[in-house]
């Protein structure tokens, strides 16, 4: 149901991915599961495995993902108002068991691009190379939680921001504008305003990077207004953009 039948990948160091996806939030995850499934080579790459899929809400009640998608077909197997540490842990599983993506707990914090392949350099220190990578990490740019008086470093409770990988896209010359957002809060916890950045709108062609040639952004972490349903269907157009990667 998830995936072709095709061997997942056994990376090397210094293997050659299709696709690098960094973020597997719902764009990242959604976005590297239909790539897998058109047999592309992928990595998903995220600072924290555990927080896979993690929605901004307690439950999956009145979500609206679209029929297609890997989360509606997650969601399907589960109880209307699942409560959402239990829809990641069905959600994590299905992304292993789909052949062809390679999932990867690391901090990405530099991008270097040449005519073939893109280079992420992480805080751990191995450098992961693809023919094309995707930005999906929603707002974690510089993301700065504001809870009551105090401002927390995160893109999310307990979820670390990139820093550093927002001052590289800087240096590269990508104009990178603020935005922010509330969450409410839940079962204890207090409600938030996460402040973070997104490329500006003149910095995108459809989702490529307009100063890379093979850098694409996908989701909250792109100008605009973004519903759940929203940022499954982009995932599903620039899967169908980037299909042919690696073919």
């Amino acid at each position: 149901m998830f995936g072709p039948t095709h061997p997942r990948s056994q990376p090397q160091p210094g293997h050659l991915y299709d696709v690098a996806v960094v973020g597997a939030g719902l764009a990242g995850t959604e976005l590297a599961w239909r790539l897998a499934r058109a047999g592309r080579d992928v990595l998903l790459v995220t600072q924290a495995l555990d927080h896979l899929g993690n929605l901004y809400q307690p439950t999956t009640q009145g979500v609206g993902f679209p029929p297609a998608s890997l989360f509606a077909q997650v969601a399907a197997q589960l109880a209307p108002d699942t409560d959402g540490w239990t829809f990641h842990r069905h959600l994590k599983a299905a992304v292993e068991a789909t052949a062809g993506i390679h999932l990867l707990q690391s901090t990405v914090t530099e991008l270097n691009e040449d005519s073939d392949e893109v280079t992420l350099s992480t805080w751990e220190g191995p450098r992961l190379r693809a023919r094309v990578a995707v930005l999906a990490v929603g707002a974690f740019l510089k993301g700065r939680l504001l809870i009551g008086d105090t401002l927390e470093e995160a893109g999310r409770l307990s979820e670390v921001a990139y820093d550093f990988l927002a001052d590289d896209l800087a240096r590269a010359g990508v104009w990178l504008i603020g935005t922010q957002q509330t969450a409410a809060g839940v079962e204890g916890a207090p409600p938030y305003e996460v402040r973070f950045l997104t490329p500006a709108p003149s910095e995108l062609t459809g989702f490529r990077l307009v100063r890379f040639g093979r850098v694409y952004a996908l989701g909250r972490c792109t100008p605009g207004d973004h519903t759940y349903a929203s940022v499954l269907e982009d995932a599903a157009r620039l899967a169908e953009e980037l299909a042919g990667v690696g073919a």
